[in-house]
């Protein structure tokens, strides 16, 4: 084959080597230039209840990209000067209104701004007070009388539960009323506003991302219904802003007990040398970071002595009923049962001469608790380990947060 030859079939691989070169070296350059890139971000404090002649500490060190060196530049008076340098300033502001404070940064070939408005309220202005309520109810599922204070706490009560549903699952509507929240903190005359009422439904969480996890809106208005609340312990806030712009906070803690029972139902025998059960399941929450712990969880159960439909055998007691409740965690680890206690011990709480009662109660600052068999889905099992059918009077799942 000749040179031109050569040089023929060479020609389209050279082209081709070109062309990806080509794309490398674009790829290259984007990369670049993305890890070059600069963007300003910048945060101050105090970030609310900004007075005139008070000092506001500006931070840009959120800027991108975090390490390199970048230059800062801050423009205090929205007239397109430069009022300071530096990654952390402070400033302060004589009189009263809203300012656009823009911050440039640069990294010698890149610059970028943000611009963030804050409003500046005159020195001797009155925050307001926030009084987020409380209530209590009438009385408990058992019509006894319930505690009252500065909380929310209320009761779930579910007194004649169908065996068709042996799943808590349970909610309840709160309202919640700021009404008796104050303009003006100071005592004596008040011309000013409430213009918002915010509350924070969650504290341990920061869903605007502003640092604050006390703020955020998840729902607006003086009195609200906080709907679908499960058994537990809520810490909550409430935030007003006075018609100065001026914001108080004031949190406070939601209780929600819960009482279920099943009534008048029977559970079959044992006569195929394998234990009868019926499990009903239950929600335990022991969470210490959002202090939604729960304080205890009981199980009550009510049944018949003899079983009325038993044919006694000579020198037995096979009539003689014993049923046991046993608790099991989410992992179906077993916390806890009843069948040590004796026949002639069971007579707790309220219990008549025909019938037996047992209890099986698991504290939350134990049971429920990280290091032994932690929280959520429990199960309480009904069991019968007795050949005849055995009638149960009822059976009793408390939950309690307070």
């Amino acid at each position: 084959m000749g040179l031109c030859a050569h040089l023929v079939v060479m020609k389209p691989i050279l082209m081709a080597l070109l062309f990806i070169s080509a794309g490398l070296a674009g790829c290259l350059s984007d990369d670049e230039e993305t890890s070059t890139s600069v963007e300003a971000i910048f945060d101050f404090d105090p970030d609310k209840n900004i007075r005139t002649g008070m000092d506001i500490d500006f931070d840009g060190g959120a800027s991108l990209p975090s390490g390199a060196s970048l230059t800062y530049k801050w423009d205090f008076q929205d007239d397109g000067s430069y009022d300071e340098t530096g990654r952390k300033v402070t400033w302060s502001y004589p009189d009263s209104g809203s300012y656009d404070v823009t911050l440039t940064v640069s990294d010698g070939t890149n610059s970028n701004s943000q611009t963030r408005t804050i409003r500046v309220i005159d020195a001797d202005a009155s925050l307001p007070s926030a009084e987020p309520g409380s209530y209590s109810s009438n009385s408990d599922c058992d019509g006894e009388s319930v505690s009252s204070g500065n909380f929310y706490f209320v009761y779930v009560c579910e007194m004649d539960r169908s065996t068709s549903s042996k799943n808590i699952l349970a909610t309840t509507t709160i309202q919640l009323d700021g009404s008796d929240s104050e303009p003006c903190e100071d005592s004596g005359p008040c011309d000013d506003y409430i213009s918002e009422w915010t509350w924070d439904l969650d504290l341990e969480r920061d869903e605007d991302g502003d640092g604050n996890s006390e703020n955020d809106e998840d729902l607006t208005g003086e009195t609200v219904d906080w709907k679908e609340v499960a058994p537990g312990e809520y810490k909550i806030a409430l935030t007003v802003t006075n018609g100065e712009g001026l914001t108080s906070t004031e949190d406070t803690t939601v209780y929600v007990n819960y009482v279920g029972k099943w009534n008048e139902f029977s559970i079959a025998g044992n006569t195929s040398n394998s234990p009868i059960d019926i499990d009903f399941s239950f929600p335990a929450t022991q969470d210490q970071d959002s202090g939604n712990t729960i304080r205890r969880a009981a199980g009550e159960l009510v049944y018949l002595k003899e079983d009325s439909d038993c044919t006694p055998v000579f020198g037995t007691n096979n009539c003689r009923a014993k049923l046991d409740l046993y608790g099991f965690n989410s992992t179906d680890e077993e916390a806890g049962n009843t069948s040590a206690i004796g026949l002639d011990q069971r007579q707790a709480g309220d219990c008549e001469s025909d019938t037996d009662c047992v209890w099986l109660q698991f504290t939350g600052s134990y049971h429920f608790s990280e290091n032994q068999w932690k929280d959520d889905e429990w199960t309480m099992t009904l069991r019968n380990e007795k050949v005849n059918d055995l009638e149960i009077e009822s059976l009793t799942i408390r939950l309690t947060y307070k």
